[in-house]
């Protein structure tokens, strides 16, 4: 049953995509005007209304028929930022050379993103936030989950722009802009060109190959002024991890090889003149090192709660200073990820982009970070850890790093319903975050 639906929504969204995109405001009134004279006129022997049917109707195929010679031929370019954020508008530039042996006058440039038509697979598992407080009908067919998933996928006010009257071989440049509603990638397939018929009902577009593609980086919030707390810990790899982050790297002396000794501390000097592999001797390398430790494992999909999490964990990143000490982001998906920020490792905005891609995984996966997180504990100055949910499991893993000398600071993000209810004499309990209300929650930040 799910899966006709499923078709029939495919089907019915080519239709009305086609509509949409060839259709003026004129043509949509002539288009309704019709199908009302169509319902009214059954009866030709009481009503004349199907003439009026009759008329609009040849009207619309004729302006279809007409639109083919009034197609455009145009060279289009288009300059896109590297990055966008979620929820800012993002402007960029278009050029336009006149290709025709015509003035091009009155025409339409839009962007074309493609097909946006979810894959089955996608439709099935995916859960539109507040589905369960939906009828069984409605939870059962999909039809709002359907246009949530289309809709996420569409920048918000992507609005058409107005071409200036361009003479031929002339170029014309102009703005546009575009609000990114979701984080990830925004695929750019091409623009298209529109110009009305002689009857001002029918769009004549022709699409301009132009692929692109347009990173959307996670919304971010203002922090207060915070020191990440720990201390400097050793590190076992030292500066080749380091990267001239932390105590400058100091010989101390030569000595013989021992198996695991990485080859760049081989003295090749001592080497060729002795016969047997000498390594140089360095001192430890002490550093600082924080970990942020983002919850992914949840039944609840990719809700308001889950993108605020990302939103935080980007916040934290953006604001971290990591010229003297490295920043670890550790996620889990099909499998544990992690990724380093710091000199000499990643960037932030390439750490903000693995963000921009973070998806939600199984509830039962927060085993598996927790498992790695406290596994490394020995090399990590402070851990902030942005928890979904605030479980025995989840309790557990911050009552370990505690444990274990590691400076934690929690914060659970969920909606107010969910909230647990602590004593404020936990030591580990979390600071909670509700979405709508995140920024007032993290000024109060100690």
């Amino acid at each position: 049953m799910q899966r006709l639906f499923y078709r029939i929504l495919r089907a019915v969204n080519r239709v009305e995509r086609l509509f949409r995109e060839r259709l003026t405001p004129a043509g949509w009134i002539a288009l309704f005007t019709a199908g009302g004279a169509a319902i009214a006129g059954v009866d030709t022997n009481q009503t004349m209304t199907y003439q009026a049917f009759a008329l609009l109707a040849a009207l619309l195929a004729l302006a279809f028929a007409a639109g083919l010679s009034f197609r455009a031929r145009a060279r289009i370019e288009r300059a896109l930022p590297q990055y966008a954020t979620v929820g800012r508008p993002v402007s960029y530039r278009v050029a336009v050379t006149n290709l025709g042996t015509r003035p091009l006058a009155g025409a339409r440039l839009a962007e074309d993103f493609g097909d946006l038509r979810p894959a089955f697979a996608e439709f099935a598992a995916a859960r539109e936030p507040g589905e369960e407080r939906r009828n069984w009908v409605d939870r059962r067919l999909g039809y709002f989950r359907w246009r949530w998933l289309i809709e996420r996928r569409l920048p918000e006010d992507a609005a058409e722009a107005v071409l200036p009257a361009i003479a031929p071989g002339a170029r014309a440049e102009l703005q546009m802009s575009l609000t990114p509603r979701s984080r990830g990638l925004i695929a750019f397939e091409g623009m298209r060109l529109a110009r009305a018929d002689p009857l001002g009902l029918v769009n004549a577009p022709r699409r301009v190959p132009l692929a692109a593609k347009l990173v959307v980086l996670p919304k971010r919030y203002r922090l207060p002024p915070l020191a990440f707390p720990g201390k400097r810990k050793f590190q076992p790899g030292g500066v080749a991890l380091a990267a001239s982050v932390g105590d400058s790297e100091e010989f101390i002396s030569l000595r013989d090889y021992r198996p695991g000794d990485p080859l760049r501390r081989v003295h090749w000097k001592s080497f060729a003149r002795t016969g047997r592999p000498i390594v140089k001797e360095l001192l430890d390398e002490f550093y600082e090192r924080h970990a942020l430790v983002l919850d992914t494992a949840t039944s609840g999909g990719e809700d308001a709660a889950f993108e605020e999490a990302v939103s935080i964990a980007a916040s934290f990143v953006y604001a971290a200073d990591t010229s003297e000490s490295l920043l670890d982001l550790l996620f889990v998906g099909e499998a544990v990820h992690g990724y380093t920020a710091g000199r000499g490792q990643l960037q932030t905005a390439q750490m903000l982009e693995v963000l921009a891609g973070v998806r939600a995984s199984r509830p039962e996966a927060f085993g598996q970070l927790a498992g790695a997180v406290l596994g490394r504990h020995g090399e990590l100055s402070s851990v902030i850890v942005v928890l979904l949910a605030w479980d025995e499991a989840r309790r557990g893993f911050v009552r370990a790093l505690a444990a274990s000398g590691t400076e934690v600071r929690t914060l659970l993000v969920c909606e107010e319903r969910d909230a647990p209810a602590g004593a404020a004499a936990d030591a580990i309990f979390p600071h909670v975050l509700h979405p709508g209300r995140i920024e007032a929650g993290l000024a109060n930040l100690q």
